[in-house]
């Protein structure tokens, strides 16, 4: 099994070998981390998870049009093609398909506790210091604006809505980080976005001093 994952490894290393950087390689090596941290305090199948946790952003919709069948039919084919199990594949895609924050605001028919480790791995890793670098360095990847007190953060009730956006970078701490915190799925990352939660929430503070020049 372990083969497994040294391929599945590999192949992601190279696939995104120049991508963005806020879902590059190391964006899927600290979720992978996330999801062994995870599995030391919840009880799920090891290799689903993993498996999940390296194919999650082979090709993120964000990037390809929006299809959210890229991903998971790549992951698939990758999977079959190097001799897992059909029935572990087909949870993986599962997984792959169900568990981004958009897809939250749609219809989600398939749950698992692998689901539930893997989304709340991913979702850590837009929390803290790191998920603050990958917010503005996406932003700035779409060329958006850090801040624009004119422009209001909004409800996002669906994913066309949230797909779409092209509000400044800050709004998307109000319209998705800092929403993280209520929607983990495990004891455990629940503790750790606490902690995250409340960076985020003094990093919010100083912005604005600094923005409005009080200090």
């Amino acid at each position: 099994m372990q083969a497994y994952i040294d391929q599945t490894a590999d192949y992601v290393r190279k696939q995104l070998a120049n991508a963005e950087a806020g879902h590059d390689w190391w964006h899927i090596l600290r979720v992978w981390n996330n999801v062994k941290l995870l599995l030391q305090h919840e009880t799920a199948d090891r290799i689903t998870c993993e498996l999940a946790a390296l194919l999650h952003d082979i090709a993120d919709s964000k990037f390809h049009d929006g299809d959210e069948t890229i991903g998971p039919q790549m992951a698939g084919e990758f999977l079959s093609k190097i001799g897992v199990e059909a029935s572990t594949v087909q949870h993986v895609q599962n997984i792959i398909f169900n568990m981004s924050y958009k897809a939250s605001l749609g219809d989600v028919t398939f749950y698992s506790k692998e689901l539930e480790i893997v989304q709340d791995a991913d979702r850590l890793d837009a929390m803290g210091a790191i998920g603050i670098a990958r917010a503005f360095h996406y932003g700035g990847f779409k060329n958006r604006e850090l801040y624009n007190p004119n422009i209001p953060p909004v409800a996002h009730h669906d994913k066309e809505s949230y797909k779409n956006t092209t509000a400044p970078t800050l709004n998307h701490f109000y319209e998705k980080l800092l929403l993280l915190k209520d929607k983990m799925n495990t004891q455990a990352a629940r503790t750790i976005a606490k902690q995250r939660h409340e960076f985020m929430e003094q990093f919010l503070s100083r912005f604005y001093d600094e923005w409005e020049g009080n200090n």
